[in-house]
């Protein structure tokens, strides 16, 4: 290995690297957010809303994320609307992570029981106040397993970013092997990187199970004391 081309990409590597950890965060955050919205929608069967819900969880889980930047960079500026590489790559994360998202939060809505909700309406809170203190913490917990592959899958989605001409590790790499044909060394380096940014999230949502496996937050039927 040529340790002299190593650390003259290193710079490089790095800047990618926070790049696209940024946008991989905004962009899991905004997942989040979004599937909330479209689990309480289809999880309640608001009208109209719930069936637009559906058409975009399967628009958006059967069409590539790939295919999504695509759209969003190249097609979008035809009907004047015109958005920077890493505005694409946000927006394109948070479309296709807001449908896994969805339906991990809807799985976990539909593991609490219709008697805690009762309940909680018996003794004096309002729909919202069941819905954000009793049924929302306990679907968390029992979807979280969910939200952890999601979390790890969109963070590894980042690396077609580099279609859309945005620098970040994918984008790098490709550099690297062009210039110097260093495929090795280039593909090492971006092991090394996204084992980096991954690595520590996978063992913290692990920690985090196990701690609430110990409270005895493992399912919905636990946490009603049943």
């Amino acid at each position: 290995m040529d340790w002299s081309i190593v650390e003259q990409y290193l710079p490089l590597y790095q800047k990618a690297f926070f790049l696209t950890l940024h946008i991989a965060v905004w962009g899991i955050l905004g997942s989040f957010s979004l599937g909330l919205i479209v689990s309480v929608i289809r999880h309640y069967r608001l009208p109209v809303f719930s069936q637009l819900a559906t058409a975009y969880i399967e628009l958006s889980r059967n069409t590539p994320l790939l295919i999504q930047l695509f759209f969003l960079y190249f097609g979008l500026p035809r009907i004047g609307i015109v958005l920077s590489s890493e505005v694409c790559a946000t927006v394109g994360l948070i479309f296709l992570g807001g449908s896994y998202m969805a339906e991990s939060f809807r799985s976990g809505l539909e593991a609490v029981s219709q008697t805690q909700h009762e309940i909680g309406l018996a003794i004096g809170l309002t729909p919202f106040q069941v819905f954000r203190y009793v049924v929302l913490p306990q679907a968390t917990a029992v979807a979280l397993p969910s939200f952890s592959a999601n979390v790890i899958f969109l963070i590894k989605e980042t690396s077609v970013f580099s279609a859309v001409a945005l620098a970040d590790l994918m984008y790098v790499a490709k550099d690297l092997i062009g210039l110097y044909y260093e495929t090795d060394i280039a593909l090492a380096m971006l092991v090394v990187a996204y084992l980096i940014m991954l690595l520590p999230i996978s063992l913290v949502f692990s920690w985090i199970e196990r701690r609430l496996r110990h409270a005895g937050f493992g399912n919905a039927s636990t946490l009603s004391g049943k």
